[in-house]
Parts: structure tokens; sequence; C-alpha cells
């Protein structure tokens, strides 16, 4: 089993570029498909983006393809969601997610460990 800690949000400016990271413990973040995840007040949890467990390959959703870039260190047990760009309708919390078996999906229910969440508001 994986921990998953979120860190890097906070109150930022539109237009802003901050940085999530999501620290792994437990085992050995090279063997998991990660994901972050939003969800905004009163809405569902929506996708973002994927990275599969070499970090070769990524996949956004459209609202944030362009502006987000999802990355891992392996070595470091970390994950990153750079955020540039940022507008007010990005405003949520933001979760990382592992997905054990090595589908390579945006489907929430597929990810096995969840972090608690970091807090993004963009103040416009």
């Amino acid at each position: 089993q994986v921990q998953l800690v979120e860190s890097g949000g906070g109150l930022v400016q539109a237009g802003g570029s901050p940085r999530l990271s999501c620290a792994a413990s437990g085992r050995t973040l090279s063997t998991y498909i990660m994901g972050w995840f939003r969800q905004a007040p009163g809405k569902e949890r929506e996708f973002v983006s994927c990275i599969d467990r070499s970090g070769s390959s990524t996949f956004y959703a459209d609202s944030v393809k362009g502006r987000f870039t999802i990355s891992r260190d392996n070595s470091a047990n970390t994950v990153y969601l750079q955020m540039n760009s940022l507008k007010p309708e990005d405003t949520a919390v933001y979760y990382c997610a592992a997905e054990k078996d090595g589908v390579y999906t945006r489907g929430a229910g597929s990810y096995d460990y969840w972090g608690q969440g970091t807090q993004v508001t963009v103040a416009s």
C-alpha cells in the first residue's frame, strides 16, 4: 500500500504558476500509474492529468491542456503538477492518486490510493 501527500496549494493570483507535489511513502512510486484530479465546490471530482510508470506518456483534460504539465521523479518518489496561466475556474481541491494495475486511465474509479488533497484558490 502507498500513502500519498499533496503539497504546494494555496492562494494564487490569476495567471500564476504554482507547482503541486505528491510525495509517496510505503511503496516505490514507479510501480504505479499516477493521476491528478480536482474537485471544485458543488461539483464532481474531475480528471486533470495522468502519467505512466516511466513518465514517458502523459494525458491531459482538455481544460488544462497546454497550461498544466505532469511529471514524476521516481527516484524521489514524487509526482508533480506544474500549473501555468491559472484561471479562477481552476479553483479546486487537487488530489493525486495511484493506480496499481498499470491501467492508464482518466477514470477516478480505477485509482486505488488517494491523497488528502491540497486546496488551490485562484483570485481574479
